[in-house]
């Protein structure tokens, strides 16, 4: 069975940033691939943002969206990173977004209505009420199916990129420079490893906040490809760096809480703790409308000080809009947990959400690593610094996606070595493959999970970040040699790619002993 696919451009991940890249690079040309380890549209990070999309209005100086996102970011942001997500930001979204896909951004008077979240000096940011992501993926995904030069395939997961010479079997190949040229891809369905040579290969695998026992991400963001890069040498940067969102919803003994938009504190919500106090001025000027890594600490202290797991967020007594016209989607899954948010407050308690930090590109989304590029949330493009503005994360993979497929075009004649077919080997399957036993791999993923909230979460010390180190380690020497002598699923990929991201956070949270952003170090005891 020839078990090879070939391809101009192979694009793993298929959230906003990948079907950006994809349809761009159709626009100009170009034939992709796009695999997602997810069943449907639906298994991505972009699919749950609902707060919306920033974009510079008509009437705003691109000077004043820019300090918003460097003073988010502590000052530590890349400057031309953070010029091109602003310069670029109306055009893409005219363009692609309410052009192309005819997203229906909610509008007021014949004017889009626009709303104003924490850190925001102004009303700049799109909105579909609280399904933003939800929509826009939906539009985006059908437009991918129009296109002839675009193929989508659904439960396909990366095992490992291919290189050379890492993976040839030609001698000579040890004096090139590296380069990935494709990808090991497993088919879920059938089990079988194929071989995917492209010319480029695009990451847009999405984050990976779901090393952590509370995240709002999908249990499937596990770092995927921060390994993968790291795993062929390309440089990361920035992971200590990881967002918690300050206000999921609290339901105990839930793995995942559900997100309740920073657009809820836009609107006027203010956060209370359960004795009843307004704490937020306590801990900054901006109170409610600090930024996200503020109100995370704030609320973890009010935890902490008062022994309580979750605090409240009052939207019912401050909101002056209709709340379930705003908020239908929190509204209604409140509604189902027996919760009605237009009379009672919410419990919320922060959890991991987006990571700052990935795989180091340039402007035009390329790695240190020819042939890769990174686009979206898994990589670093410098926009974000320390901390990351509300509702930019759509708009960097949206900008970032466009530029990643121009600069590929642009490369199309570009030539690209003959004959890997013949100098990289099929996949090589274990003599006797035993499937993995499925209780190892569910307690090793909650101890990773645990070890990463209680030693590397939102507040962080010398001494706890050396002891995940320690655990995290041996950990993941058991799990590489139980990956070695099993059968390779989504399940042991997940594992394997979980301790290996985890321990690359915590060695970057060791190393930096500055508090700044998402990264808190407290004075030891």
């Amino acid at each position: 069975m020839n078990e090879t696919l070939q391809t101009d451009v192979l694009i793993i991940g298929n959230g906003i940033a990948g079907g950006t890249a994809a349809l761009e690079l159709a626009r100009l040309g170009v034939s992709c691939l796009v695999i997602s380890k997810g069943a449907d549209e639906s298994a991505t990070n972009t699919w749950l943002a609902q707060g919306g999309i920033a974009a510079l209005s008509e009437e705003e100086s691109p000077d004043v969206f820019k300090q918003d996102i460097i003073r988010s970011g502590d000052g530590i942001n890349h400057p031309p990173a953070v010029d091109q997500v602003v310069s670029r930001s109306r055009e893409l979204v005219e363009r692609i977004l309410i052009s192309k896909l005819k997203v229906p951004f909610s509008k007021k008077n014949g004017n889009f209505d626009l709303a104003r979240e924490g850190a925001h000096s102004t009303r700049r940011v799109l909105n579909v009420k609280d399904m933003t992501g939800r929509v826009i993926q939906q539009h985006l995904v059908r437009a991918v199916r129009r296109e002839a030069k675009i193929n989508m395939l659904y439960r396909h997961q990366a095992i490992d990129l291919l290189t050379y010479p890492h993976h040839s079997t030609n001698p000579a190949r040890q004096y090139d420079e590296p380069r990935v040229v494709g990808a090991y891809v497993l088919n879920l369905d059938s089990g079988r490893v194929w071989r995917v040579f492209a010319r480029h290969v695009i990451l847009a695998t999405g984050g990976l906040s779901s090393i952590f026992l509370h995240s709002t991400n999908p249990t499937s963001a596990v770092g995927n490809g921060i390994a993968l890069a790291q795993r062929t040498g390309a440089r990361l940067a920035n992971l200590e760096y990881v967002q918690f969102h300050p206000t999921s919803l609290y339901q105990k003994g839930e793995e995942e809480p559900f997100l309740i938009s920073e657009a809820v504190r836009g609107e006027g919500a203010k956060l209370v703790n359960r004795k009843g106090d307004f704490f937020m001025g306590r801990y900054s000027d901006q109170a409610d409308l600090a930024p996200r890594d503020e109100v995370s600490r704030a609320i973890y202290e009010e935890m902490i000080r008062h022994g309580d797991d979750y605090v409240l967020l009052d939207l019912a007594s401050f909101a002056k809009i209709n709340i379930e016209e705003r908020f239908p989607t929190i509204t209604e899954h409140c509604l189902n947990q027996g919760l009605d948010i237009t009379a009672r407050p919410i419990p919320v308690v922060p959890a991991a959400h987006y990571s700052c930090g990935g795989v180091l590109v340039d402007l035009r989304g390329r790695s240190s690593l020819e042939g890769l590029y990174a686009v979206g949330e898994v990589s670093c493009t410098g926009v974000h610094g320390a901390n990351r503005l509300a509702s930019v994360s759509l708009l960097e993979g949206l900008v970032w996606g466009a530029r990643a497929a121009e600069d590929i075009a642009k490369r199309q004649k570009e030539r690209v070595e003959a004959g890997l077919a013949e100098e990289i080997p099929p996949w090589r399957y274990p003599p006797q493959e035993d499937e993995p036993d499925p209780a190892l791999i569910w307690q090793d993923m909650v101890t990773i999970r645990y070890t990463m909230w209680n030693y590397a979460g939102i507040i962080r010390t010398n001494r706890r970040l050396d002891r995940a180190r320690s655990d995290l380690d041996y950990l993941r020497h058991r799990i590489l040699k139980f990956y070695q002598k099993v059968a390779v699923t989504p399940a042991i990929i997940d594992l394997r790619d979980s301790v290996q991201t985890s321990l690359l956070v915590v060695e970057a949270a060791r190393h930096n002993q500055v508090s700044r952003g998402a990264h808190f170090m407290a004075s030891n005891p």
